[in-house]
């Protein structure tokens, strides 16, 4: 028997149990893992509140993971028992324990601790389909992205500087901003303060930017838009304020002849050659030098419920990462 955190019911951070679990063993195709360290995401939350449902109850939540392989199923041809890998994208990560497709993994290199594995997986891969494949960025664009001193945000802000970009961000204080802009973030907006679109519009002589990276929903949407430039692009990947309310596809007339995605990771890595093409350039990034990885906050897993407030009352910045016992380093 393991421990997990496992949920009930749907409901606040007072619903993640600390339960004991048998992570079982691997069938065909599966890994059996000893996991060192899971990230905290967004979608937990969401998969706690019920807004994404899970498929059954009770439910042991999480997407993104790093630790070493104990035992293979048979088929296995991916990763082999004594492996250091990571996943994400993959119910299951608040175990100490568990099993996963094993064609969901990938090894990590050397020079990536697990700690940076499982801060990286989720944000890194979905950074990585944003700024180049949704949108490529190159140099010379103008982007805008919300949450800039967020764990996607952070990571995003290094990645399209790194691509010529210049990023415009918004974030929710001073020292956000401070930490933003030392991630290469050129023009952070405080926007408890100031006016996203008036501020957006006066850094670009008023043309506005070819796209909006947004992740926080409801909040944001409509000055996103009014970011855009005529025929921008506005993609919209998360709820981190709830999510977007219904409107008629008339306003994206109206604007501008915008255009709208609501994509999401899975669909982006999606098969085996998928996945390998965007942690193979997201791992290069990362071992370059041109991304650093940080984790800003630990807690330790059975301490996951204070992770989810501290997450949802953006007192958090960059990537969480819940740590197991013994784990520490």
């Amino acid at each position: 028997m393991t421990r997990a955190i496992r949920i009930h019911e749907h409901g606040g951070p007072e619903v993640l149990r600390w339960d004991e679990v048998d992570p079982g063993t691997p069938g065909t195709g599966q890994a059996l893992i000893r996991q060192t360290a899971a990230g905290l995401n967004f979608i937990d939350v969401y998969h706690r509140t019920g807004l994404y449902p899970v498929p059954a109850m009770p439910a042991v939540i999480g997407n993104e993971g790093a630790g070493v392989v104990e035992a293979v199923g048979d088929g296995v041809s991916e990763v082999r028992v004594g492996d250091r890998v990571a996943y994400c994208m993959s119910l299951g990560g608040y175990a100490e324990q568990r099993l996963v497709d094993a064609a969901r993994l990938v090894r990590v290199p050397d020079g990536i601790t697990d700690q940076q594995a499982a801060a990286m997986m989720l944000k890194g891969c979905t950074v990585q389909y944003l700024v180049r494949r949704i949108y490529p960025v190159k140099a010379g664009d103008t982007i805008l992205l919300h949450a800039a001193a967020g764990g996607v945000g952070l990571i995003a802000c290094q990645w399209a500087k790194h691509l010529g970009a210049t990023v415009i961000g918004t974030v929710g204080s001073d020292e956000k901003a401070e930490l933003a802009r030392a991630h290469g973030c050129d023009h952070p907006i405080v926007y408890t303060r100031e006016n996203v679109v008036e501020r957006v519009k006066a850094l670009t002589d008023g043309a506005g930017v070819p796209v909006v990276f947004d992740s926080v929903g409801r909040d944001t949407f409509m000055a996103s838009l009014d970011c855009l430039q005529p025929r921008g692009l506005m993609v919209s990947y998360g709820n981190a304020s709830g999510a977007v309310e219904p409107f008629s596809p008339g306003v994206l007339a109206a604007k501008g002849s915008l255009f709208l995605t609501r994509p999401t990771l899975a669909t982006y890595i999606g098969t085996r050659e998928e996945l390998d093409a965007a942690t193979t350039e997201l791992f290069d990034v990362v071992l370059s030098g041109a991304v650093k990885v940080e984790v800003s906050q630990m807690f330790a897993l059975k301490d996951a419920a204070q992770a989810h407030r501290d997450l949802e009352a953006r007192k958090t910045t960059g990537s969480t990462v819940l740590m197991m016992e013994g784990k520490e380093s």
